[in-house]
């Protein structure tokens, strides 16, 4: 009651989400505004760098009558033996007025015989960021327009009656095969970065009691047995009163995902920052960023270096594990300029990447992708392997993982027209000037959307005709003939894939299907379509998203 009141009593100034430490450093920062006093200090957990703290100590830090960090630690360990209390801190002094400071950063750490924390530290002078950074100002990045409503939080079905293991969902007689829409497979955070374990949730979203208990009453009665009781205990009311569906629904996710085959995801709190595709039948967990892009071309982009260290900065850490905001480390992320076979081979090595790392998994059940990541670093760093490393190595290929993240990486540098040698200083201050760059673009009213046939419907022009020179029209209109369907699956093959050629850019299967003579039936659909994803698998045509495809 004491900490409801206290977040009530300061709801103007202090966001309610923000951790209870921050309400006394947000007290004590207006005392020394007032220059009641000149000097403060807290230890906090590691986790005043995330959005829901980091804004309040950004909101001090102003140039006009504002604070400045003289002295700060953003990560520290603090062990307790009394207790046996092992956990990440940070400490930060403040005075009035912009003045420069003093960042130690822990370089090593070892825990002594007395179960005490031995440290070695580095020291760096100069303007201390809200963030806990000395160096590019990524407080200054804005949120793009262009990015909007794609990335969010899973689901919370606030109760683990909704969950439902494989062999449960037959014993109720369910084909796992072919489930109504109201059994959907789940994912937590830590499938994507261990390994997938399969179960389900029940997810009557959209349901009304009585149609669920009339519908789905074999799914209705699980709930009222093994749900249902927990919720009637909830504070929240609404959680109360509408027990058979998720505490959090993630109505965002589902808008954004509808029409989608699949959707990229990473665990929001993870050791290694991890993108991968997830069937957009699958349900993800709250401790899931969702981001509803199915084109690899994204994934390739989000799984390089150079977001990877935006991710880093901008997302900051809960204990020792980053943790991904998609506010900041998505919504804010300039998405490079790429040209179109910029993109393809972008996309390509992007296929190979999560293709690779699921093979590999399904081939030996116990490979985490955790120790695939794990065993990359030591490679990347050029560190011994020990015995257990080598058979990682040799389960998950991670030379040939490590080939890919490379290539990848210098494929999107190439995309950005940046050099590949830079810094992670000097990608940092790229970004926030392309960041700048794009905002005020938006602002005179050009946005770059990522998927304009969703976030800007109105806005999608039809596809404009390429005029060709005149010598050139012949041709064009030699190939725009409709050409016989052959018959033999080879000529179909060399025929279609001809016949995307033509094109100037990506097409969708009714373009592609009507280069060929006669009705474009479903039959006629269904066939052209089979060849495409045949040369698709043998890497002679990219899938690109949403049911268009480019010549490989």
């Amino acid at each position: 009651d004491y900490t409801d009141a206290v977040r009530e009593a300061y709801s103007d100034d202090v966001p309610k989400t923000a951790d209870y430490v921050m309400f006394w450093w947000w007290k004590a920062a207006a005392i020394a505004r007032a220059n009641d006093l000149e000097q403060f200090g807290f230890i906090t957990t590691n986790s005043l760098t995330q959005v829901f703290n980091r804004s309040i100590v950004e909101n001090q830090l102003t140039p006009k009558d504002g604070l400045s960090l003289v002295f700060a630690i953003p990560d520290h360990p603090w062990v307790d033996s009394s207790v046996g209390a092992s956990v990440r801190i940070s400490m930060t002094t403040a005075t009035k007025g912009d003045v420069q400071g003093k960042l130690q950063l822990v370089v090593s750490e070892k825990t002594t015989e007395a179960d005490e924390a031995e440290v070695q530290l580095t020291t760096q002078t100069g303007k201390i960021f809200a963030d806990l950074t000395i160096g590019t100002d990524i407080s200054k990045a804005a949120m793009l327009i262009s990015n909007e409503r794609l990335a969010s939080q899973g689901a919370n079905p606030l109760g683990l009656g909704f969950r439902l293991l494989p062999e449960e969902v037959a014993q109720y007689g369910f084909n796992l095969d072919d489930l109504p829409n109201t059994i959907r497979p789940y994912r937590i955070g830590r499938d994507l970065v261990q390994r997938e374990e399969d179960k389900f949730v029940i997810d009557f979203f959209g349901y009304s009691e009585l149609d669920a208990k009339q519908q789905h009453p074999v799914l209705y009665q699980h709930l009222f047995i093994h749900v249902k009781p927990e919720r009637d205990q909830n504070r929240r009311k609404t959680r109360r009163e509408n027990w058979w569906l998720f505490g959090e629904n993630a109505p965002m996710f589902r808008e954004a995902s509808g029409g989608l085959s699949r959707y990229i995801a990473t665990c929001r709190t993870a050791k290694h920052r991890l993108f991968t595709f997830l069937p957009a039948s699958t349900i993800p967990d709250a401790k899931i960023v969702a981001i509803a892009l199915e084109d690899a071309y994204f994934l390739g982009v989000l799984s390089c270096q150079i977001h990877v260290i935006w991710a880093m900065r901008t997302g900051a850490f809960l204990e020792d594990r980053p943790n991904y905001n998609h506010s900041d480390c998505f919504g804010k992320f300039p998405f490079p300029d790429a040209t179109e076979t910029q993109k393809a081979r972008i996309r390509d090595l992007a296929e190979q990447l999560d293709a690779h790392r699921k093979r590999q998994q399904a081939l030996h059940p116990k490979l985490t992708l955790t120790d695939m990541y794990n065993v990359l670093e030591k490679l990347r760093a050029g560190e011994p392997l020990t015995d257990k490393d080598k058979v990682i190595h040799e389960q998950g290929l991670v030379t040939i993982l490590k080939q890919l993240h490379d290539d990848l990486d210098t494929a999107v540098f190439d995309a950005c027209g940046w050099p590949p040698d830079l810094t992670d200083e000097e990608i940092l201050q790229r970004l926030v000037d392309l960041n700048a760059e794009r905002a005020a673009e938006e602002a005179a009213g050009h946005v770059r959307w990522l998927r304009p046939e969703y976030q800007a419907p109105d806005e999608v022009k039809p596809t404009q005709t390429t005029f060709l020179p005149e010598e050139e029209v012949e041709t064009a209109v030699a190939v725009a003939e409709p050409q016989p369907w052959p018959s033999a699956l080879k000529d179909r093959a060399t025929a279609v894939r001809a016949a995307l050629a033509a094109f100037d850019g990506p097409a969708d299967l009714p373009a592609v299907a009507s280069a060929f003579a006669g009705k474009r039936t479903q039959k006629r659909l269904g066939e052209v379509e089979e060849i495409l994803e045949m040369l698709v698998e043998l890497g002679q045509v990219v899938g690109v998203g949403n049911g268009r495809y480019a010549a490989g």
